[in-house]
């Protein structure tokens, strides 16, 4: 039976994957020659395959009307779509391009389909920063689309990096948050068992992209950006105080003017931190309007249910659910 919808508050899924299917086609025609080729799995879903990297597109990732009834089953009025692993940034820029127009313009027929129920962060060739730079520019024109979805490095390429920069710029301009997401993750040599690459990998390297942003200038720079942190902000919140006291004593970090603690309400952050302890941790450091509800759709690691994740907070008004549950995301992603 679906879970009961709250008048007035759209219920906004900040962290929620999809692969169009003519994204996957795209790859499946021609991923061989750049690099990357499509197989079947043992159930038949076609399954992206490269030296480095394997990913199944299961049809819950591809299928809108299946999409659509999870979220009408969990209570969940409003996705916003974002591609995973493998991104784009495998490819040669030419091709990397070429994806990233396909999902974007998928997205925003989706939205055009589903107004109310879907909108899309885009997808950019970061490999090739001039590349992405017109690309963002195109992808702002597309109906529905309301941010960037961006890796927390790019080909190891830190995201602190003055290459990016006119992409930082670029986003401010339009007010579009950027929502990052680790896709190659620090320590992959020493996480290859027991499935640490995600386990600890997601959330370690998205505290390291947070370090880049703050040490190395991004958010002086550009006052206005929004940055949106998955998996409740990886290690960025949670080790804050280790930042601190190293702006306080390190050479390496005499340029910085005020510690990384006072960047934290310039990010947001999800709710995925599988322990309502943590969450309510994240919630009264950064505040309840920083948090947005996010369930890593339609991965095992994520939420099934991501309402009743914080529907259980009950600690928290109703006024504070209410922001993490969609209100803040509203505002951030102008959901009227």
């Amino acid at each position: 039976m679906p879970a009961p919808r709250k008048p007035g508050v759209p219920v906004i899924d900040t962290h929620a994957h999809w692969f169009p299917a003519e994204w996957v086609k795209l790859i499946e025609t021609d991923g061989p020659k750049n690099g990357a080729r499509l197989g079947r799995n043992d159930k038949g879903h076609p399954t992206f395959i490269t030296e480095k990297m394997v990913q199944t597109f299961a049809p819950a990732f591809i299928d809108l009307d299946l999409r659509l009834t999870a979220m009408d089953d969990t209570g969940v009025d409003v996705h916003a779509l974002s591609l995973t692993s493998p991104m784009v940034y495998w490819a040669p820029p030419a091709f990397g391009l070429a994806l990233s127009q396909c999902y974007n313009d998928a997205a925003s027929q989706a939205h055009a389909k589903h107004p109310k129920r879907l909108l899309g962060m885009a997808m950019l060739p970061m490999q090739a920063p001039d590349l992405a730079l017109k690309e963002v520019d195109r992808a702002s024109k597309l109906p529905g689309l309301r941010g960037v979805y961006m890796a927390t490095n790019i080909n190891g390429t830190e995201l602190d990096d003055k290459s990016f920069w006119p992409i930082y710029a670029k986003c401010e301009q339009l007010g579009w948050p950027i929502f990052l997401h680790p896709v190659d993750t620090i320590g992959m040599d020493r996480t290859k068992k027991y499935y640490l690459r995600n386990l600890l990998g997601n959330p370690y390297d998205s505290g390291v992209a947070a370090a880049h942003i703050i040490f190395g200038g991004v958010l002086d720079e550009f006052p206005k950006l929004e940055i949106m942190l998955p998996h409740a902000g990886g290690t960025y919140p949670a080790l804050v105080g280790r930042l601190d006291r190293g702006t306080q004593v390190r050479p390496e970090l005499k340029h910085m003017k005020q510690p990384p603690s006072a960047y934290l309400r310039r990010f947001t952050y999800d709710t995925i931190g599988h322990n309502d302890q943590i969450v309510m941790n994240l919630i009264r450091l950064v505040g309840a309007d920083r948090v947005m509800l996010g369930s890593d759709y339609c991965f095992d690691m994520g939420y099934e249910r991501p309402v009743d994740v914080v529907e259980r907070l009950t600690d928290l008004p109703t006024s504070e659910r209410d922001l993490i549950l969609g209100k803040t995301a509203a505002k951030l992603l102008r959901v009227s």
